[in-house]
């Protein structure tokens, strides 16, 4: 994965943890849903693929590829245990 591409996602995945409270809400405003731990994972990753999708076609001109998308995912998962701390 593209070194600027790393930065901005670690970026995000700061400022999502820094933004705990707005997922708090959005979870609260949907607090019926029975899963709530996938539910509140997904809004999180949901935030960073965007960003990954966005700084690809920002920095690299293009779609990332399939070899960056699975980078991303590994990158994901060697993130997971602070994610999953957020609530």
């Amino acid at each position: 994965m593209d070194e600027k591409i790393k930065n901005k996602i670690e970026e995000k995945i700061q400022e999502t943890i820094s933004n705990k409270k707005e997922i708090k809400q959005i979870i609260l405003s949907l607090s019926n849903i029975d899963d709530s731990k996938s539910f509140i994972l997904g809004i999180i990753v949901g935030r960073i693929y965007n960003s990954f999708y966005y700084q690809s076609k920002r920095f690299l001109n293009r779609e990332p590829t399939e070899e960056e998308f699975q980078e991303f995912v590994e990158f994901i998962k060697s993130k997971k245990s602070r994610l999953e701390n957020l609530w």
